[in-house]
């Protein structure tokens, strides 16, 4: 039972208060359930890269208890700080503020036929999490991977020791800066369970519905106007998954069959996540909010407009800092999946100059990928 209490605070409860603390800068249309839970994550990991890096490097001996206890504390801090702004901001709008967009859920309105395709979604996904947690895939990299998080959890040790022999060893840089193995150690560490077990029982379980969330939120853009139409997007994504083993190598057979490994994680939330931040930051409902608020900005005077075009920034603010935190979540799952996410943000940056004609864009784009540069930079160092 407390190991199950264990996992619902850490996966869950912690994730989910602070995910409080930026969706306090997003615009309250796009606040819900899940986006203050994606947000929470991002933020926890980047959290978590910041501190767990150093100690690989530079910390000797006992370095993983180090990096968690500082971790854990600064996660908590965060979580605390979530709850004191959702419960200030409740306060100061007397409830008004709809922080957990609770009043977007259409369940009544929806038609019998949209009903019955979210159950097939629901289905699906429920499927897929059966089949990933009770017929487990074992495969070569699980030595590596899964091996690190032992190793961590049972030697209070990161990086340090070959996991094919056990003994010591030079730093692997191509794998010692992808530090997701050792978040899958701390939850291990947390529940006092085996971390084999917490990565293909209950990492499955977790990030599985994380990136089905990401998916769902990348739905109500492409189908802002039409509903019914999110579900059969799901479903569709959903099949891709289901049928997508053709390889060994395609992201489908990562996110079923190794869910747990960072390169996974890469492919199935990282990499859809850029997508939806790009669309968040950049969608057209952006001008058109722009135009209306000018147009009451100047029937209501100029003062009103002031106020105005400060919340629209703080709501800008909010996505910005998610889509730092998308880079730094790259860094945690894989290397080279820095490499990539950078490269998708260039190309983006230059499409969205054309099409916007605005030269701050790839600014913009190319600012949040700064510790992207830090991390590339310490991945040179480390390897000469």
């Amino acid at each position: 039972m407390t190991q199950v209490i264990s996992f619902i605070f850490w996966l869950l409860v912690v994730p989910f208060c602070i995910g409080l603390v930026p969706v306090k800068c997003i615009a309250e249309k796009k606040r819900n359930l899940g986006v203050i839970l994606l947000a929470g994550y991002l933020l926890m990991w980047a959290v978590f890269e910041v501190i767990t890096i150093p100690a690989v490097v530079w910390i000797q001996y006992h370095n993983f208890s180090i990096a968690m206890n500082i971790f854990m504390v600064v996660a908590v801090l965060l979580a605390v700080a979530g709850i004191v702004l959702w419960y200030m901001e409740g306060k100061k709008n007397e409830g008004k503020t709809n922080w957990l967009g609770l009043g977007n859920l259409k369940w009544s309105e929806m038609s019998l036929e949209t009903k019955i395709e979210w159950f097939l979604l629901f289905a699906l996904v429920g499927f897929q999490l059966y089949m990933s947690v009770t017929r487990a895939s074992f495969d070569g990299d699980d030595a590596y991977y899964v091996v690190q998080s032992l190793m961590a959890q049972q030697n209070d040790a990161m990086y340090k020791n070959l996991p094919y022999t056990g003994r010591s060893a030079d730093l692997d840089v191509r794998h010692a800066l992808a530090v997701f193995p050792m978040w899958v150690a701390f939850v291990s560490v947390k529940a006092d369970l085996h971390a084999t077990i917490v990565s293909h029982v209950i990492m499955p379980l977790v990030l599985i519905p994380l990136s089905y969330l990401v998916y769902y939120e990348i739905s109500k853009v492409l189908f802002a106007d039409k509903r019914e139409n999110r579900p059969i997007f799901m479903i569709i994504m959903g099949l891709f998954q289901l049928f997508g083993n053709v390889s060994i190598y395609t992201n489908e057979t990562f996110f079923l069959t190794r869910t747990w490994q960072g390169k996974a994680v890469a492919g199935s939330f990282v990499i859809p996540m850029i997508f939806l931040m790009l669309f968040w930051i950049f969608d057209n409902d952006l001008k058109k909010e722009k135009i209306e608020e000018k147009e009451a900005a100047q029937a209501t005077g100029a003062e009103k407009k002031a106020q105005k075009e400060r919340k629209k920034q703080a709501q800008n603010i909010g996505l910005w800092i998610m889509l730092v935190c998308v880079n730094m979540t790259a860094g945690v799952c894989s290397s080279i999946a820095v490499f990539l996410v950078t490269i998708l943000l260039g190309i983006a940056a230059f499409c969205l100059m054309l099409v916007k004609r605005d030269w701050k864009v790839p600014v913009k784009l190319g600012l949040t990928c700064i510790p992207n540069a830090f991390y590339v930079l310490l991945y040179l160092i480390l390897s000469r």
